[in-house]
């Protein structure tokens, strides 16, 4: 699968957080703030860089600082600071995304992060896991990498929850934030959005025990098996099924989003909806898409398709499933989050065995 997204070398490099838990005496996130005076002696002060600050305060939002900004030079790093500190509000879990270049709000996380002055743990899906006295009071710096560019724009977006959130949803049990931290290079002006791009993607007829590649996310072009866990769920977009039988017989190949799966195909795949024990089992919900078969676009027009506004004219459906797919159809649809895009089937093997699958590429607006 070719896989076009710019941004991957700051995933890679933001190695900065991660060990173990946390003690309840005082805050891991804690920053020294640095001591400008120049020494006992009262010497001539240092000259320190500015660093790049966002504060949250539940308790004074007058003193709330929502964004902030920094210049970078090329292949540098620049500082950023994160300080929220909540009252009545419990937070549980930070999320943080960063848009390059203005090619769309993507997660900026890593399972591999090491810093000395932040020992926590990371979630499965990649949010950062606020225990012990972290929970109301959150105080970490952390360099920010400027890439070998001549101009441009980074922006990075920091949010609390009180449970398990969405990286493509900030209100989804939001505690503090948003707050946006903007690195600019050179003049700051940014490309034009091209549109994300997949390709080769298969999905595998289900199994009812939810152990098939059988759901795609649109997030991070990833596909699932269902049985994977809960801390995925917000990343399932919709998924495959070859109607056979049941209350799916004749729909043949089809698509169903992830909200509308188990209704389209006509059993219940293990793992879809939360269970009881889960986190926020009571308030989860599942993801929503929009399908339509392309009147206006075949084959080699979506091949020609490179920029994020020529995905403008697509309109949302109110079909949450498509069915009776064929090789060369272009499929438009709208997500669970406004981004539109296109769908175009390249293979078919038909069929409701688990290794029946369908291939196909996708064009997203970032």
């Amino acid at each position: 699968m070719r896989k076009h997204l710019k941004y991957t070398f700051l995933i890679c490099t933001i190695t900065l957080f991660i060990g173990g838990c946390s003690s309840d005496n005082g805050s891991v996130f804690d920053t020294p703030i640095p001591d400008n005076t120049g020494g006992e002696d009262g010497g001539d002060e240092t000259e320190e860089p500015e660093v790049a600050t966002i504060v949250f305060n539940e308790a004074v939002p007058s003193s709330n600082i929502t964004t902030a900004s920094a210049s970078g030079e090329a292949g540098s790093t620049v500082t950023g600071r994160v300080i929220f500190t909540s009252d009545a509000t419990t937070q549980r879990r930070m999320y943080i995304t960063q848009n390059y270049l203005g090619q769309g709000e993507m997660p900026f996380s890593s399972f591999d992060l090491v810093s000395d002055d932040l020992t926590k743990a990371l979630k499965a899906d990649g949010s950062i896991d606020l225990d012990g006295a972290t929970k109301k009071e959150i105080d970490f710096s952390f360099p920010l990498p400027v890439p070998d560019i001549e101009n441009g724009e980074i922006v990075y977006s920091f949010w609390t929850t009180t449970g398990k959130g969405d990286f493509r949803d900030s209100e989804k049990r939001l505690a503090l934030g948003v707050g946006q931290i903007t690195v600019t290079i050179g003049t700051g002006a940014n490309p034009a959005a091209a549109v994300r791009e997949f390709t080769d993607i298969k999905l595998f007829a289900p199994a009812q025990d939810g152990t098939t590649e059988s759901f795609f996310s649109l997030l991070n072009e990833t596909v699932y098996r269902i049985n994977v866990g809960p801390e995925f769920r917000a990343f399932w977009d919709f998924g495959y099924y070859y109607g056979a039988s049941g209350d799916s017989a004749g729909d043949n190949a089809s698509f169903a989003s992830t909200e509308q799966y188990d209704e389209s195909f006509g059993f219940a795949v293990d793992g879809l909806e939360p269970g009881a024990d889960e986190e926020n089992s009571e308030t989860e919900t599942l993801n929503q898409m929009f399908f339509a078969n392309s009147t206006t676009i075949d084959a080699a027009a979506f091949d020609a398709i490179t920029l994020n506004g020529e995905l403008n004219f697509i309109a949302s459906s109110d079909a949450q499933k498509i069915t009776n797919l064929n090789v060369g159809d272009v499929v438009e649809f709208v997500d669970n989050y406004g981004k539109k895009g296109l769908i175009k089937i390249t293979a078919i093997e038909p069929g409701f065995n688990n290794n029946d699958f369908i291939e196909f590429n996708v064009k997203i607006q970032p």
